[in-house]
């Protein structure tokens, strides 16, 4: 039995973690770190997990080994605190946005700050199963994308050498991405009816996704009335036709449990739709062409997929078990 704990069990991304580990056959949560509430029942924070734990949440401070440890701590905090708790686990799988550029100049250009490890930088292989599953199953040190960036990637990885270099991708997300302690401006007396282009230019994910699909990559991210869900919709040109586009992600993706081509020429569902997969671990794909136009588009669970799911895939990898143990839920229709 492999030896989990999370740190940031508190928030949505912690919160999601500990459903589907606590779920999952082949591990044992032993510790679910909070700083806000050390000493209360998880349940009384996660309130879905009534009658299927009796966890209490741990200090900081009284984090002990473990075979996995997930980091699902604050962007700009965590590469402070991975140094003071990397010897007490194997394994770490980070979902911030800490150890996901490899260039510290990078980094600050894109948050705002200097890195305080940049020694560690390099060491960090990306949680994207689809392009990096030979390297997840030997890593010590994962980074998992963020949401919007794993559904750009997938998205885009199969149409390189088919497309320009140039990529133009308009992303939507709910209100969750913003996590359970966002401002002001996620109240839902703001947040409802609201379509708000919170990250005109230069969303930080936009880094990510130039670097693992060798695109040139511009993002636009606007805030959707929605509580789960991501959905990109990235502009590029070619020359490529339909056929050889389809041929594209039919070939990339023959083997992925975990990614579903969703390209139909008729119905409501033709096109990958967030509200399909909440709560799945599946990301959608599909396409449309016109003339020299070629549209990607990618939709997942922003908690899921977009996090938690892939890092519980990337912890199956690394620890040999089945890819997708621990991630069967399908999502539901109608929700």
């Amino acid at each position: 039995m492999i030896r989990v704990a999370v740190m940031g069990a508190a928030g949505y991304l912690g919160g999601e973690l500990l459903r589907l580990l606590i779920g999952h056959p082949g591990v044992e949560v032993v510790q679910a770190v909070s700083t806000r509430f050390p000493g209360r029942r998880v349940d009384s924070v996660h309130p879905n997990l009534r009658a299927q734990t009796d966890l209490v949440f741990s200090a900081a401070d009284d984090l002990t080994g473990c075979d996995v440890l997930f980091l699902a701590t604050p962007h700009r905090t965590t590469m402070t605190l991975l140094p003071k708790v990397r010897a007490r686990a194997g394994t770490v799988i980070d979902l911030s946005g800490d150890f996901r550029l490899p260039d510290p100049a990078v980094y600050e250009r894109y948050y705002g700050l200097p890195h305080t490890a940049p020694e560690l930088l390099g060491a960090f292989v990306p949680g994207v199963p689809e392009l990096f599953r030979d390297d997840l199953a030997k890593a010590d040190l994962i980074s998992v994308p963020g949401c919007m960036a794993t559904a750009a990637i997938l998205a885009l990885r199969p149409l390189a050498g088919l497309v320009g270099p140039d990529v133009q991708i308009d992303a939507r997300t709910g209100s969750s991405g913003s996590g359970a302690l966002a401002g002001d401006g996620n109240l839902h007396a703001e947040r409802s009816g609201a379509m708000r282009v919170f990250a005109p230019v230069r969303h930080r994910h936009e880094a990510e996704v130039s670097r693992l699909t060798g695109l040139n990559a511009r993002m636009t991210a606007t805030g959707v009335e929605a509580v789960r869900g991501v959905q990109v919709v990235c502009h590029a040109t070619g020359t490529a036709d339909e056929r050889t586009i389809r041929r594209a992600y039919r070939e990339h993706y023959a083997d992925e449990p975990f990614v579903r081509i969703v390209a139909h020429r008729k119905g409501a569902h033709r096109l990958p739709d967030p509200k399909l997969l909440s709560g799945s671990n599946y990301c959608d794909v599909g396409f449309a062409v016109d003339g020299d136009r070629i549209t990607a588009i990618a939709a997942l669970d922003n908690l899921v997929k977009g996090g938690a799911g892939a890092a519980v895939q990337c912890l199956n990898i690394r620890t040999g078990q089945h890819e997708t143990l621990g991630l069967g839920f399908p999502g539901l229709h109608p929700v």
